[in-house]
Formats: C-alpha cells, structure tokens, sequence
C-alpha cells in the first residue's frame, strides 16, 4: 500500500514532448491534468562553423534551456526526417523493416529500423532514427517513448477527415522538403516527401501528385500545413494554379495553447504528440 502511495504522489502531471532533427529541435511541455501546453521553445543550431558533432550541439542546447533538465511522467521524442514510409498491418513483417525503405530512401547495411503501430488504420510507419540523438537522451533525460513525425501528422489528418467523401490533400510544408498526404474519409490513398528548392518544384509536385490521383485542380481541396504563409511565393504560385486552396483549421488545437494561428500550424505535430 505504501508503495502504491509513493507513485501517486510522485506523479506530477508533467510530460514533455521533443522533436529532434539535424538542424535543431523543438520542445513543448504539457500538463497533463488539464491537457494544455505550459511552454514551448524551438532551438535552431548555427551549423554555419566546421560541423560539430550532432551530440555537442544538443549538449549545448541542454546546458541552457533548464525545462529540459526538469522531471516529467513521460517523455517523447519525435523523429523529423523524410526516411519514413507508410505499410498496411496485411503486408508487415518485423523482420524485413529495412526492405519496405529501399524503394524511397537510400538504404545502408548499417542503419538502425524501428516502427510505430497506428493500429487504428491497420498501417504501421517505418523509419530510421537518430540512433546518436536517441543515446544523448537516454544518457539526458532517461527512458523515453519515440514516434516518428510523420506517424502523428498522418494519424491526426486521417481522424480529420472522418465522413469526408471527397479526396483531399494535405501539404506539411517545411524549410528543403515537403509532404503530401491525400486522404478520403479516413483512409490514407498517398503519403510522399518531396525535396524542393524553388515554387515551381512545389507546384510541380503538387500537380503531378494532383494528376496521378485523377484530382481536377479546378475541384479538389488543397489545405497547408507547416512554415508556409500567405505572402510567400510558394503560396501564391499554388493560388494560382490549384482553386480550393486554404490553411489547415488548427482552431481546436488554439485552444489548448496560447499560441499564434501560425505557430499551431508550424507545430501541429509537436503540440498533438
């Protein structure tokens, strides 16, 4: 009985969620007791200078920002990379992860697989890992649950378009690459990752995709998530050649932070994770 007391009173509602790159990381802490987000911070590392090690730059990050230093109930690390993709429960097999990534990804005898299950649409999501920004926060901040970015971006996307018959796409737009995700009434008809470097790249991809799904750019709803704002270039050369287009509804997710339209819709994966 007095174990069982110990955990309640050690349990401080408190989990923080971390989603970890090459380029930097961002962290939000939450209160569990009333689901809302107590704070947030985005780190952005100076890889300008000869390049560090990945760890050191984290290390640096850790020694200056305490909230991450604090004790929490859970922690999660969510892996933001574009080596992932997407494989029905019917075809899974654990043992030949690597084999569902070499048709998208460059694939080495050496890299680490791992996988989530999203067993609410029969799918799992296969990706690599940072396994060297996993061991700096084992040894940082102890045990921890890890998701890929892309398994919660899908996942919250699919629930959204529950009883939508039409198809819709999706794009999660960020600094080098971008997703598209086409869904129709909770299921997944396309997942991809593009890597760009001028609008016409965006667009093309975006009208390729929209040609290849039989998706008329006079019809079909097109919604941004992600860095991508109104008075940029990418935006306005997709208004040009797609109709239907709008920023996704984050009005839900504002109300569980005090946090701008922009920024819930920056960090719509971070602040559902």
């Amino acid at each position: 009985m007095s174990l069982q007391n110990t955990n309640i009173t050690s349990k401080n509602y408190r989990k923080l969620s971390i989603q970890v790159s090459l380029t930097g990381f961002s962290f939000c802490c939450f209160d569990t007791l009333n689901n809302v987000i107590t704070s947030f911070k985005e780190i952005k590392f100076d890889t300008t200078n000869k390049t560090p090690r990945i760890e050191d730059l984290f290390s640096n990050a850790f020694k200056t920002n305490p909230e991450l230093k604090e004790t929490y109930d859970e922690v999660m690390v969510i892996h933001n990379n574009n080596f992932s993709t997407f494989v029905p429960t019917a075809l899974f097999d654990e043992n030949y992860l690597g084999s569902y990534l070499q048709y998208t990804t460059k694939v080495f005898e050496t890299d680490h697989f791992t996988f989530d299950q999203i067993p609410n649409y029969q799918m799992n999501s296969v990706y690599i890992p940072y396994v060297n920004i996993n061991n700096f926060l084992i040894d940082n901040v102890g045990s921890f649950n890890s998701k890929h970015a892309n398994s919660i971006l899908v996942e919250k996307i699919l629930d959204n378009s529950r009883n939508n018959d039409d198809k819709k796409m999706i794009v999660n737009f960020n600094h080098g690459n971008f997703e598209i995700i086409v869904v129709q009434n909770q299921k997944l008809l396309l997942f991809n990752s593009f890597e760009y470097n001028t609008p016409e790249d965006f667009i093309y991809y975006i009208l390729f995709t929209a040609e290849q799904m039989s998706m008329n750019p006079e019809s079909f709803k097109l919604e941004l998530l992600g860095t991508i704002s109104e008075n940029d270039p990418f935006y306005a050369i997709a208004y040009k050649y797609v109709r239907h287009i709008s920023f996704m509804d984050v009005s839900k997710l504002k109300e569980k932070n005090s946090f701008t339209t922009a920024q819930n819709q920056k960090h719509y994966i971070l602040f559902q994770s």
